[in-house]
């Protein structure tokens, strides 16, 4: 599996995308022009090619909730690369332009490590079947062979999200603790307008990706995933109130 992911991947983070990109919608607190010249410059240094971040090449796109909360949905810019063959780790951003913001984290396993994982633990994870089957999940920078060769391997795993950075609400700073995300299970649960613009931009058609999967059979998702189905969803308590952090004057001085 691992070998297979990592030679269809044919995009990097820079170029996800071409010019159908999703920049943020949020606008950067930093002046550029402030950035101090003596600042070194990683692209052009010897340790450029080893850092951590050149290995998240493929980008794939897809839709989640908030545990709990099915009515916030949000598209997912998911940047990915494999540990190995059950592991895949993936960092998540509000858009995939130049000034999209960190916005989470995602860990991809095999439905065979999957198995193996305590039953409290699988009640974190959502499976991939429906995103794969559906064709809400796309990997716009690949071909339709090497997609659909990655959506075939994607289509039995399951993937615990946590959105760090709830962008679409607090624009200034990722206030508050994170967030469990879940995937989508069945028609009718994702906002079609959602869905459109992403197809629109992306120049897409969701349909089309479902028919050309329909050979992807997948298995149905082991018991335990997908929690929010059967039983009350899983939230991590609010740290602090929303947009009012909670600051003692010694932490500013």
């Amino acid at each position: 599996m691992t070998r297979l992911f990592l030679t269809v991947i044919l995009a990097t983070l820079l170029v996800a995308c071409g010019g159908n990109d999703a920049s943020s919608n949020r606008q950067s607190l930093t002046n550029k022009d402030s950035i101090p010249v003596e600042i070194s410059r990683v692209e052009t240094s010897a340790v450029a090619n080893q850092i951590p971040v050149k290995r998240f090449e493929t980008y794939l796109s897809g839709f989640h909730f908030y545990s709990g909360r099915r009515a916030e949905q949000r598209e997912v810019h998911r940047y990915c690369t494999a540990v190995h063959e059950d592991l895949r780790q993936c960092v998540l951003f509000d858009g995939n332009g130049k000034e999209a913001r960190l916005a989470g984290v995602e860990y991809i396993v095999s439905e065979r490590l999957f198995k193996t994982l305590p039953d409290d633990e699988k009640k974190l994870w959502h499976s991939y079947r429906y995103e794969v089957k559906s064709g809400q999940l796309v990997a716009p920078d690949l071909s339709p062979k090497a997609e659909h060769d990655l959506m075939a391997e994607l289509v039995s795993s399951y993937g615990k999200t946590w959105q760090t950075w709830q962008t679409e609400s607090d624009s200034t700073l990722p206030f508050g603790g994170p967030a469990l995300m879940m995937g989508f299970t069945r028609d009718g649960q994702l906002d079609p307008n959602l869905l459109q613009n992403r197809d629109n931009r992306l120049k897409i058609v969701t349909s089309e990706k479902q028919q050309m999967r329909s050979d992807i059979l997948g298995r149905s998702p082991v018991t335990g995933a997908d929690s929010w189905e059967n039983g009350p969803a899983i939230q991590l308590p609010a740290l602090t109130k929303r947009n009012e952090p909670q600051l003692q004057k010694d932490t500013l001085q």
